[in-house]
């Protein structure tokens, strides 16, 4: 069942006024971020049907006949356009939305060497990302003359006369967003409108985009293509495949129009439907439950390969081993293998392979000098490394420092899928995305590999049975009855899935976080080294951003926003609500803090206020669509820190001007005391004395 998301609204937030781009302004929308259409007409206009004529239908013939059969006619710059759309759908009764994506092999981008991306994956959902992006082109469009509503100013969108407007079919509920013009394109033809969702679509929904008000830069009106004024207009064409989408186009135009959007107005409009929430997260709790089902309330077998006494600074012990975990992936389950399915069956689910039934995956746990002095059990933490990195990233001088301020035992494994193991099919799938299964697939068989990491730390046989985690007297170092998680960077996106489907994980703190990888990566400096790879394999721009907004269909299955609908709320069966906190960078270079706030609003949590110091964001609120963090707290929140970097740029790119903030937060000791509270004292405190939060720029 899809969550509700939306909550009562502010009665400011009901009026086109209720925009909340002045500096320091605290005026925003309850949790929620969805609004009502107001002054909504109680009747419709469609106009009477009547014949188009002899020109409009060969106009509309002709768009129909561009490019592969199947292909979108709204949008003939490409086929796929616009994105996402219900025209790449077909009627499925068995599925929880009633439609399968049915995307044309032969419309799928290819590369330089003429593959084609095989559509076999995508075709298994039953609708589009939650977090997708809106694509469309639009010749001669100018961002400014058309008003787009911005970042800045979220609340504009849910203006009465917002150029840009996302309606849920079922609810006629207003959706927040931003639009932005590719700033990545080199050449104005492959210059996308990319139309950002401020919040993660609710599950198994229909939404409807509509677009009016669009100008050219000297303030004329873009026109209306021919396929869509046959519709808008009532217009019949006696082509088959127009007729066939009257109906669809017909409830779209209706929605749109009841939530305030003149049908006149209209310049484009199309619906699309997201995925259920079975159809993204059935794999994973398939797997889930079939292996902690077979594992029983036991620890996994394990290895102890290695027992270093005072391997750095703070640690007294650092042991490294192995645990077992089941495979249900092809191969010996490594890099570039994807599900082991039952069958062939588009709905058919992964199993343990028969042939490699399990695999081994590598751990290692620090000891601090506090936890091996002390009288008290540790705290045990599971620890997410970053970006295609190992798990020994628990060496970090700050993990290192958390582990003996606060008495903590961290343990880490690799983010199987997104480790320093995979950056070779990482590689190869940026030639080829066809390959992209077997990195959402890994991902998934990673986070499983982490909750059996977590049933090693906390259940009889494991590792608190272990001498090395035991006194000379036997009594143990460690806590055995909570667990809890900490990650930084991918560690924090990965982070959130594994608290959406863990049964063991109580809190989860999330270190410069984000979600919506689609979103995350043209705002990344990091993915500078991956595009220089992915950049002659697919050299056209447009088709860069296309691929992105398919590709998030997949990586919803395996990264935290196909799951964040389920973490503080509605959460899947046989698992606990989680809280997060969730610490962002001001000016993050790797991770933009725009998805973190996406992220926020998605999960209903609150803001630190003030989110930053006088100044430092001179055209917008950040906290938009957020309720005040009010300390002390026992549940989630968000807190922004700023150690004085220069803010993110206003366009699609990464930030690039002066140092990285990217690290900071999590070296600060002010940030580990208020992780610490959050963590191990069920308690969110407020560690910056009732002003912005700042932290101390790691040089």
């Amino acid at each position: 069942m899809k969550r509700t998301i939306t909550a009562a609204l502010c009665a400011a937030m009901l009026m086109a006024a209720c925009s909340n781009s002045d500096e320091g302004s605290e005026g925003t929308q309850a949790p929620g971020t969805t609004t009502a259409a107001t002054d909504a007409p109680t009747t419709t206009t469609t106009p009477p049907p009547a014949e188009a004529d002899a020109a409009t239908i060969a106009a509309v013939q002709a768009a129909v006949d561009t490019g592969p059969a199947g292909c979108d006619p709204l949008d003939t710059t490409r086929c796929m356009l616009p994105f996402p759309s219900n025209a790449y759908t077909v009627a499925d009764p068995a599925t929880a939305t009633g439609l399968r994506v049915a995307f044309p092999a032969a419309a799928m981008p290819s590369n330089e060497s003429g593959v084609q991306v095989d559509p076999t994956e995508w075709n298994r959902n039953d609708g589009f990302s939650p977090n997708t992006p809106l694509l469309v082109h639009l010749a001669g469009i100018d961002a400014e003359a058309s008003n787009l509503p911005k970042w800045t100013d979220i609340g504009s969108s849910l203006a009465d006369d917002a150029t840009v407007v996302l309606i849920d079919l079922a609810t006629g509920e207003r959706i927040p967003l931003w639009a932005e013009l590719d700033s990545h394109a080199v050449a104005e033809e492959d210059r996308l409108l990319t139309i950002r969702p401020a919040i993660s679509l609710p599950e198994g929904g229909t939404y409807a985009v509509g677009l009016r008000g669009m100008k050219d830069a000297g303030g004329a009106d873009l026109p209306t293509g021919d396929v869509f004024r046959v519709y808008r207009d009532n217009l019949l064409t006696g082509i088959d495949s127009i007729e066939a989408r009257r109906t669809d186009m017909e409830a779209t135009l209706t929605a749109l129009e009841a939530a305030g959007v003149e049908r006149a107005d209209l310049q484009l409009a199309w619906s699309f439907t997201v995925a259920s929430t079975r159809n993204i997260s059935e794999r994973m709790l398939h797997i889930r439950d079939t292996a902690l089902a077979e594992l029983g309330d036991a620890a996994p077998a394990y290895t102890i390969t290695a027992v270093t006494p005072n391997s750095d600074d703070n640690i007294a012990l650092q042991i490294d081993g192995t645990f077992t975990v089941p495979n249900f992936l092809t191969g010996d389950g490594g890099p570039g293998n994807s599900f082991n399915y039952a069958s062939d069956d588009v709905d058919s689910l992964p199993e343990v392979n028969g042939t490699n039934p399990t695999l081994q995956a590598p751990f290692v746990c620090n000891i601090s000098v506090a936890t091996m002095t002390g009288t008290e059990p540790a705290h045990l933490v599971q620890y997410g490394h970053g970006l295609l990195g190992d798990h020994h990233e628990i060496d970090a001088g700050n993990v290192r420092a958390m582990s003996n301020e606060h008495n903590v035992v961290h343990c880490a494994t690799k983010w199987a899928g997104m480790s320093e193991d995979d950056i070779g099919n990482a590689a190869a799938t940026l030639g080829d995305f066809t390959n992209f299964d077997t990195m959402a697939d890994r991902l998934q068989q990673g986070v499983l590999n982490q909750m059996f990491l977590g049933r090693l730390m906390t259940r009889a046989g494991g590792l608190a049975d272990d001498p090395n985690f035991q006194r000379t007297d036997g009594t143990p170092l460690v806590d055995t009855a909570h667990l809890d998680y900490d990650g930084n960077s991918q560690g924090g996106i990965m982070g959130l899935m594994l608290a959406a489907v863990s049964p063991d994980i109580e809190r989860a703190v999330l270190g410069v976080p984000g979600m919506n990888y689609s979103l995350l990566l043209p705002r990344s400096v990091d993915f500078d080294t991956y595009e220089a790879i992915m950049k002659p394999a697919y050299p056209n721009d447009l088709d860069r951003v296309l691929i992105f907004a398919m590709v998030q269909m997949l990586w919803d299955r395996g990264e935290g926003a196909g799951y964040v609908q389920h973490v503080t709320a509605d959460p899947y069966d046989g698992t606990p609500v989680k809280d997060v906190l969730l610490h962002v960078a001001y000016g993050d270079h790797q991770v933009t803090e725009l998805s973190a706030l996406v992220e926020a609003r998605t999960l209903g949590i609150p803001i630190h206020r003030p989110v930053a110091a006088d100044g430092r964001w001179a055209e917008v609120e950040p906290g938009w669509g957020l309720d005040d963090l009010t300390y002390p707290s026992d549940g989630s929140g968000i807190v922004i820190w700023d150690s004085g970097m220069e803010p993110i740029p206003f366009e699609n790119l990464a930030p690039r001007v002066g140092d990285d903030s990217h690290e900071d937060p999590r070296a600060d000791p002010d940030v580990r005391v208020q992780k610490a509270s959050f963590l191990f004292e069920d308690t969110l405190v407020d560690v910056c004395n009732g002003a912005a939060c700042t932290a101390d720029h790691r040089e």
